[in-house]
């Protein structure tokens, strides 16, 4: 299959790259505003007490239930009359805009927690109307061009809070994409060995990135995703476009060593790469859809859009690729110093020496020893896993320069506390009812209540309810303030929502749907590597890995960001504890970018082995064929996607490092020591399968390998 896709491909190759060029230009075009018709973070589910307690208030009152934007006034005295005429300019502004349904402050509570405590700011509240995420981040944004050069007017709340994350998300991305292209260009210079083949990955990743864009715009139609998609799309399309555009060019160079630059070298890259990275791409893709089974919209749309970068990426390496090296002929490898020349006819030719090849030996001669010693560092590294905490994404993960940031610090330093973050409690009774009254009464004398405010209406038949609690959001008193409330028993509803109330619904949830996630996530690696090896025993010493890599990521991860090492470096301020969502992520991400090498090692050796190798040497030739290529490829992903540590928001740090320590750990130590080990120790025991499932490869497998490579002498 995949041969005649490449006698197609070489028959039709200027064809192939002009309808290239016209679908580039079309998603570019329609792709480039992606980012406006997408929405923010996106953490609850609709299942959750707190979120239907949110829906029954806000179909009820006609107004969101949290406050879209506090407006932080500073310098004035509300007790003078210049005082009180500000706060009501600035109130007044606030409820011109036509989105807005309430507005609140000193002026019309006479509230004294809505004073400072040095009596020289207060805040005005204002609520938004229950519309889509879009739509109030539009109307955020344009509230803040409104009050942009009042100096005494600063802008929090959570509307404004994740309009400026989206800002941030978007500049982040271009400061990102600018630190990475030129640092992966030089890169791939080094490692493609010429300038025409170091353009190859950056015009792929290019191609991959623009394409999914334009793909994410038509599916935003049908499905509210979040504009973070976009850094993984970013960074994942440009690290698989690099791995696939490394290993397709350095298989296409060993066969045009052999056979020239014709028909036969492309047929025999397809066959052989193209069915390696056929299969990579399907079992990274598949890992990472897994996350759409979450209803949170930050994880389902980073499965959704992860999915199809690796897919569109792997289609565009399997047909616009070839064609362009095709084009190409002898050319791509032009532009090369002499040095780099004969590096590449190095690579280009099997050899029993280098750094690889002894490497090859030293493993095979001591396998027990590197496999203990391997395992062991990668189970140490994960030992502060044990002790990983959570926190949810808030105000305060924004840049200090953010005014979201500032007010939020101000309200928790200036004000009586968690005023503006209450648990609030949505009643199934009249605000003016006994049954309300007695409620609040009940409520005033749990442990850990600040303050109980006086129910108020939403709507004819429920009430609002707002408890200040003594502790702060996400605190372990709070939370189990959040328990007893929901553990009164009434004769009407009650349903409690409010940060720390969705904060905990959000783990329930995660927790709830993990298992069928995991479940998919290696079911999936299990069913796509038998396909790929007809081997049952490989699988799941692939899942094996993959566990002690994520294992070691997280330890390190834990040791950064919740215990505060390298702040001064990374540029950021732990909150001693690492986002709810993101282990989650990065562990079916990590996933497949492991299966993703372990593919690349396992198809050579596979191949040697179906060639007529011993298990041994087999092991030596992939290692020997592979180890400068899975190691290049971790280098350029890790600098494609570890660019997003730079990034200004805490949890977009965890995500580009941990990517990046991800794909370094398996390249390095699993690949290049642990799985070769392992091998050797197995033996022939690494093709086992039964006898059913033996059958069942033949029939569904897909073999195709092209012309077998000859075996390589033995090594032993």
């Amino acid at each position: 299959m995949l041969s005649r896709l490449g006698t197609f491909l070489y028959t039709h190759r200027r064809r192939v790259l002009f309808a290239a060029v016209i679908i580039a230009a079309v998603a570019g075009i329609f792709g480039a505003g992606v980012a406006k018709h997408l929405s923010p973070y996106g953490a609850n589910d609709p299942a959750t007490q707190s979120v239907q307690a949110t829906n029954r208030y806000e179909q009820a009152a006609g107004r969101q239930i949290d406050a879209g934007i506090v407006a932080l006034v500073t310098g004035v005295d509300v007790h003078t009359a210049s005082g009180r005429a500000r706060v009501s300019e600035v109130a007044s502004s606030l409820r011109a805009q036509p989105d807005g349904a309430a507005v609140a402050g000193y002026d019309t509570t006479g509230d004294p927690a809505m004073v400072s405590r040095d009596q020289r700011s207060t805040y005005v509240v204002a609520y938004f109307k229950p519309l889509s995420d879009t739509r109030i981040k539009d109307d955020a944004q344009q509230i803040e061009r409104q009050f942009a050069g009042q100096s005494d007017v600063k802008l929090g709340g959570q509307a404004i809070a994740n309009a400026q994350a989206n800002t941030q998300v978007s500049h982040d991305l271009a400061h990102a994409e600018l630190l990475a292209f030129p640092l992966i260009f030089l890169l791939s210079l080094m490692f493609f060995r010429s300038l025409v083949a170091a353009l190859l990955p950056p015009l792929l990743g290019g191609l991959a990135i623009v394409t999914t864009f334009f793909a994410l715009r038509i599916v935003s139609n049908v499905v509210d995703l979040s504009v973070f998609a976009l850094n993984l799309v970013t960074g994942l399309g440009l690290g698989l476009a690099i791995d696939y555009s490394l290993f397709m060019v350095s298989r296409y160079r060993e066969e045009t060593a052999k056979a020239g630059f014709g028909a036969p070298a492309l047929q025999r890259t397809l066959a052989t790469a193209g069915r390696t990275i056929m299969f990579s791409s399907i079992t990274a893709a598949s890992a990472i859809a897994a996350l759409a089974i979450f209803p949170q919209r930050f994880l389902y749309s980073m499965g959704i859009a992860g999915a199809m970068v690796a897919l569109l990426a792997a289609t565009l390496a399997l047909l616009v690729l070839p064609a362009l090296l095709a084009v190409l002929g002898p050319r791509v490898n032009a532009l090369a110093p002499k040095w780099l020349q004969r590096a590449a006819d190095r690579d280009a030719r099997p050899t029993e020496s280098g750094a690889w090849y002894r490497l090859s030996q030293f493993v095979m001669r001591r396998p027990v020893r590197v496999a203990v010693l391997s395992a062991a560092f990668l189970i140490a590294l994960g030992i502060p896993f044990t002790g990983i905490r959570f926190i949810t994404v808030n105000a305060s993960v924004l840049p200090p320069s953010a005014s979201a940031r500032q007010v939020n610090d101000a309200l928790a330093q200036q004000f009586p506390p968690n005023r503006t973050t209450p648990l609030e409690v949505v009643v199934g009774a009249p605000a003016g009812s006994p049954q309300a009254a007695a409620f609040a009464a009940r409520v005033r004398s749990l442990p850990g209540v600040s303050t109980v405010s006086v129910p108020r209406p939403a709507g004819p038949e429920r009430a609002l309810v707002d408890i200040a609690p003594l502790h702060p959001p996400l605190s372990q008193p709070t939370k189990q303030l959040v328990h007893d409330v929901r553990a009164l028993h009434e004769p009407f509803y009650v349903g409690v929502a409010g940060q720390t109330a969705a904060y905990l619904d959000l783990e329930s949830s995660l927790g709830a749907h993990l298992p069928a996630v995991l479940a998919v996530i290696v079911a999936a690696t299990l069913i796509i590597l038998f396909l790929f090896t007809g081997s049952v025993v490989l699988p799941i010493k692939a899942v094996v890995m993959n566990l002690l890599t994520l294992s070691a990521v997280f330890g390190i991860l834990v040791l950064i960001f919740q215990d505060g090492h390298l702040q001064g470096l990374l540029g950021y301020t732990s909150q001693g504890a690492l986002d709810a969502a993101q282990p989650i992520f990065l562990a079916a991400v990590a996933f497949g970018l492991a299966t993703d090498y372990g593919v690349f090692l396992l198809s050579r050796i596979k191949e040697a082995h179906d060639g007529g190798a011993s298990d041994r040497d087999a092991v030596a030739i992939g290692l020997e064929r592979t180890g400068r290529i899975v190691t290049a490829a971790a280098l350029l992903f890790a600098v494609a996607i570890g660019a997003f540590a730079t990034s200004q928001l805490v949890f977009i740090k965890e995500l580009g490092l941990g990517a990046a320590l991800a794909v370094l750990i398996d390249a390095s130590i699993v690949r290049a020591l642990l799985v070769p080990s392992l091998m050797v120790l197995l033996g022939r025991w690494n093709w086992w399968a039964p006898a059913p499932l033996r059958r069942l490869h033949e029939r569904i497998g897909l073999r195709e390998t092209g012309t077998p490579a000859a075996p390589e002498p033995s090594r032993a």
